[in-house]
């Protein structure tokens, strides 16, 4: 099975040593975000869980763990966009991730590792030309480190919408016209653009339109097939395999203002002061009236082949 810790939180730039504490006492507890008495309990061990994803803007705490890693297969997408603190408070200086990437690249290798680029949003700051000099760069700085970058354009949920007033959509024509110049920069550096629920409008120009986090994903990052069971995307328009977060929403520090996993930013910060590293729950720990599930758990792997 699959293990995701990304959806709802950034469990690698906040919480490693918690995590690492997971993976030795060998099981993890999360609560139901829309009815917390309800707990699932997931055993942490390697003959059952087949790979771990991870989706994060900076892996460099996790680093001192990642020999607690080595028994998972493990598949890591590293989000590094160009906005300043004006629009990502707490993310950290965007050279340092870029050096983060290519270190990480080299310990799990690049078929295990993809490059976010997202959400794009337009401003006057924010411009189209800003965003492809700076595209062009990073794709420069990341040659040879990753075959795969996710790009999407901004959502605006109601969240969104709250801690982002300031925000408009973008437009087909400007999707379009940046995707194009995206698809050729990338490609250029040997990379292939998935947008992330985006339809395929993008197709025409190259993008692989299917998914950013599909099944075949996983098994390049791993070498194996996987016989996973069916299951629909997060949404409608997703095509992504994801299940089984550990996370949970309100809890992410980096306090970007296009993320639709955050409340308030007051909301945010009092939750973390709940954080106890060695709780089983990533928020708080056990609480009268839990009801635990441990939840099925089987190894994917399918035994008769494997992928060279």
């Amino acid at each position: 099975m699959i293990i995701n810790t990304g959806q709802r939180t950034d469990i690698p730039a906040f919480y490693a040593e918690w995590f690492a504490n997971r993976l030795r006492e060998g099981f993890v507890c999360v609560r139901n975000p829309y009815n917390p008495r309800q707990v699932s309990r997931y055993r942490l061990d390697p003959s059952v869980v087949d790979v771990i994803g991870f989706c994060t803007k900076n892996p460099v705490p996790m680093f001192p763990y990642m020999d607690l890693l080595q028994r998972f297969g493990q598949y890591w997408y590293v989000t590094i966009t160009p906005y300043g603190r004006d629009i990502e408070p707490n993310v950290p200086d965007k050279h340092r991730m870029l050096e983060a990437f290519q270190q990480l690249s080299r310990m799990v290798g690049t078929d295990a590792i993809g490059w976010r680029y997202d959400p794009f949003f337009l401003s006057e700051r924010y411009s189209m030309e800003y965003h492809l000099r700076a595209f062009r760069q990073m794709a420069e700085a990341l040659d040879g480190y990753t075959r795969t970058v996710v790009i999407s354009f901004i959502d605006l949920y109601p969240k969104v919408r709250r801690n982002f007033p300031e925000a408009r959509e973008v437009a087909r024509e400007e999707r379009l016209a940046l995707g194009k110049e995206i698809i050729g920069i990338a490609g250029a550096h040997g990379m292939t653009v998935k947008p992330c629920a985006e339809g395929d409008e993008l197709a025409v120009y190259g993008a692989d339109c299917g998914g950013c986090m599909r099944i075949s994903d996983y098994e390049k990052a791993i070498g194996r097939r996987l016989n996973a069971p069916r299951k629909k995307g997060a949404r409608a328009e997703c095509a992504c395999y994801l299940s089984c977060d550990i996370g949970a929403y309100n809890t992410c520090r980096h306090l970007c203002k296009y993320c639709y996993a955050n409340a308030e930013p007051e909301r945010v910060l009092a939750q973390s002061q709940l954080h106890d590293p060695c709780s089983p729950f990533l928020i708080g720990g056990y609480m009268d009236g839990d009801v635990i599930h441990d939840v099925p758990q089987s190894s994917w792997i399918d035994d008769q082949a494997s992928l060279l």
